[in-house]
């Protein structure tokens, strides 16, 4: 994944553990929580939390996770993944909220049903965990899986949006 070397970062604490969010001129165009497997090395990006972009997007998320808001209006960087990864993320970001899909379903939707595998390495490549719904990926049989957080906070998301899966 390439990222702007622009970009600006605030920490946002959640009740899931801080979340790093970047921002370009374009969007948002990352969050991480602490511990995500794929977190880029943000130590060279300075930090602004006064950042408009980054502030609106700690207020979206506090809502969010106070149970008063299901989608999110911010501009979004999908710029740093592939092709291919920025169609599966588009194709996240049209998932609503309170609702969940398979890896098969998704490749489906993308019109490349065998290539559920790579899907998967896409969804787990999101760079934007929460804002683009990662965590609403189920397994065909509605078990969680993995999740680049740890799947402790996918199963607190879900919860939140009260969304069904097996453990």
């Amino acid at each position: 994944m390439k990222f702007s070397t622009h970009l600006q970062t605030a920490v946002f604490d959640s009740p899931l553990g801080p979340i790093t969010l970047a921002a370009s001129a374009q969007g948002l165009a990352g969050a991480w929580f602490e511990g995500d497997l794929h977190r880029p090395d943000t130590s060279a990006w300075p930090t602004a939390p006064a950042h408009p972009l980054l502030q609106r997007a700690q207020q979206q998320l506090q809502a969010y996770f106070a149970g008063q808001a299901s989608r999110f209006d911010l501009p979004l960087d999908l710029h740093s993944g592939t092709d291919f990864q920025q169609a599966v993320w588009r194709a996240l970001l049209a998932l609503p909220f309170g609702t969940s899909t398979s890896y098969g379903a998704l490749s489906a939707q993308l019109g490349k049903p065998k290539a559920m595998r790579a899907v998967g390495a896409a969804v787990g490549r999101n760079p934007l965990i929460i804002f683009v719904p990662c965590h609403r990926v189920l397994g065909a049989d509605r078990a969680l899986t993995g999740f680049a957080a740890g799947l402790p906070r996918k199963r607190a998301l879900l919860q939140l949006e009260k969304i069904g899966f097996r453990p």
